[in-house]
């Protein structure tokens, strides 16, 4: 009987202790990392989201704002008539960043475009039916409490005359930009791209008759 015993005992093992604590120890481990390989994806998920949201705010931060009624100067008045300047006024939007508004160079010429050497940041365009112009020549006037620097800041308003600000001044004006003049009943736009942030766009159509000064609501 014991020799039966003995037979049926010989090839049982068992598990001791030691071997049921490393198995613990690996199960804690694979899943300690399992748990910071989850948590670092979403940590960076985070980070990514945050900074999308901070680049989104800073888009609409550095946008600009229209702060009056686009005010047409005609060349000429009446049925006929033609338009030889625009001008507005922006501030920031938002308050947002400090956006350099230093004018665009007068090409030698008065052609009415930026000269090509120049260095300015804030580009206008000039869209119609008829035509597309890029760089247009234009001056600021700095209002109220606006200080010396071309930065236009929070609180700050800059007119924007597109064109001469005189006949006399060189640069030039839409007459001379522009292939085909801008008439009565005339529907455009005029595009302001800043270096940051969106685009301004205004959209207007002039009236059926010209005054020398007008207000392109």
């Amino acid at each position: 009987m014991e020799r039966i015993l003995k037979g049926m005992w010989k090839n049982e093992k068992g598990i001791t202790g030691l071997e049921t604590a490393i198995i613990l120890i690996a199960f804690v481990v694979v899943a300690a990392v399992f748990a910071y390989t989850v948590l670092s994806a979403g940590l960076f998920a985070t980070q990514k989201s945050q900074e999308a949201v901070y680049a989104g705010l800073k888009e609409a931060q550095s946008s600009l704002e229209l702060r009056s009624g686009v005010i047409a100067t005609a060349g000429t008045t009446g049925a006929n008539g033609t338009i030889k300047q625009l001008s507005f006024i922006v501030s920031n939007a938002l308050g947002g960043e400090p956006m350099d508004f230093t004018q665009p160079t007068a090409a030698s010429a008065n052609t009415g475009v930026a000269n090509t050497t120049s260095s300015h940041k804030v580009v206008i365009n000039y869209i119609d039916q008829n035509q597309s112009v890029d760089d247009l020549y234009w001056t600021i006037t700095k209002l109220g409490s606006a200080d010396s620097d071309d930065l236009l800041e929070s609180n700050e308003k800059f007119q924007i005359t597109i064109g001469s600000a005189t006949d006399t001044t060189a640069g030039g004006n839409l007459i001379d930009a522009l292939g085909t003049d801008l008439t009565v009943n005339k529907e455009f736009s005029v595009i302001l791209s800043t270096p940051v942030g969106a685009v301004l766009e205004l959209e207007r159509t002039t009236p059926a008759y010209f005054d020398t000064i007008m207000n392109l609501r």
